[in-house]
């Protein structure tokens, strides 16, 4: 007969499990995770950035199709697959939105694809351009799920490249916060005194700032990129996280564990770090949570404001930038699909947020 444990870690995963939100959630966020690092292998348009423009399709609705003639380029790329798969393909070929072709006498002639009724322009290219003169594997019919942006980009393909910022934004936001964060909370909550006199000095003087503002400015003085945007949002992020802790330690302090660890002589280091830290750290596990979704919300302003990461690379935030104005151009879903992958990401970050507090929360 097995022997079920009661340890309170076992417990919290089981009332855990129970919280059908918390769990979907979970799920959700684990395949946004794993669409997020294999992005150019789930996205039909695999070149770096997912930058391959056409703007001769631009704007075309959800389940556009047209045929795409693929010339290929002379120049060599050595590429790696491991590469390919974690940055994209450097695509030097030459790709053409065409309407009709034909093969006539070694040359291919076809009319490149216009939209609103307009005629394309046709063109002739001789068969030698293509290996062993077989055109038809370099003419192939292109789906477009979500349709094209401006540029005439794939707008799958670039939602799915973005969400990679707007998601690995947090974890390093979230790493950042709680370094900082877990340190200057324990000093202050622990010593008291003038060292957290100090301490809560500098905690307020940060929180009167606005967020938006110190992000603006630490994304100024670092420059513009794509890790000085997650600095800048983790560096900004601490606060919060050293409010909750210093409260937690001042409260456990007190209790007779951390009395007892004093008595057996233990140096206040590890009481902290072995002995009231363990014991505190639901609160920080939920604050953490729900500064994933903060992180994602402020790297998505920064991006609508073009100072987040930088084009050719995708971001929902600049996505929405980019075409905000077809809202009210009879083109909404060109703003409103990464607007809703914000949404969807941003909520399923606060619903395991308050999962965990539920099933964290030994008293209930």
């Amino acid at each position: 007969m097995s022997r079920k444990s009661n340890s309170l870690k076992q417990l919290a995963l089981q009332k855990f499990k129970k919280n059908f939100w918390g769990v979907f959630s979970f799920c959700f966020i684990v395949l946004v995770g794993l669409v997020a690092v294999f992005a150019y292998v789930f996205a039909p348009d695999n070149s770096q950035y997912a930058n391959q423009m056409h703007l001769s399709i631009h704007s075309k609705q959800p389940g556009f199709e047209v045929n795409m003639l693929t010339i290929p380029s002379q120049l060599e790329t050595h590429q790696g697959w491991v590469n390919k798969i974690f940055f994209g393909k450097k695509n030097t070929d030459t790709e053409i939105p065409i309407s009709e072709y034909s093969v006539e006498e070694n040359m291919l002639m076809y009319k490149e694809y216009a939209s609103d009724g307009l005629e394309g322009v046709e063109k002739t290219i001789p068969l030698s351009a293509f290996p062993n003169n077989q055109v038809s594997k370099y003419i192939k019919e292109k789906y477009f799920v979500f349709g094209t942006d401006k540029y005439g980009r794939d707008l799958l393909s670039r939602v799915l490249v973005g969400a990679r910022i707007s998601f690995f934004i947090g974890f390093v936001a979230v790493f950042i916060s709680l370094l900082i964060g877990i340190f200057m909370g324990s000093v202050s909550g622990y010593f008291g005194g003038k060292i957290d006199a100090v301490i809560m000095w500098i905690i307020n003087v940060t929180w009167s700032i606005p967020t938006l503002l110190l992000v603006i400015a630490i994304t100024l003085a670092l420059g513009k990129g794509f890790w000085q945007v997650f600095i800048a949002v983790g560096l900004t992020m601490w606060v919060e996280v050293a409010r909750v802790v210093r409260g937690q330690i001042i409260s456990a302090k007190e209790m007779q564990y951390v009395t007892a660890a004093r008595a057996l002589g233990f140096n206040d280091f590890r009481i902290i770090t072995k002995h009231i830290l363990p014991n505190i750290m639901a609160p920080v596990i939920v604050i953490s949570a729900a500064n994933f979704a903060g992180a994602i919300l402020i790297e998505s302003g920064l991006s609508f404001l073009g100072i987040g990461a930088q084009p050719p690379m995708a971001s929902w935030g600049a996505m929405i930038k980019d075409h905000y104005n077809y809202i009210i151009l009879g083109k909404p879903y060109l703003a409103i699909i990464p607007g809703l992958c914000i949404m969807s990401l941003v909520m399923a970050f606060m619903l395991i947020g308050n999962a965990l507090r539920d099933a964290l929360d030994v008293k209930s």
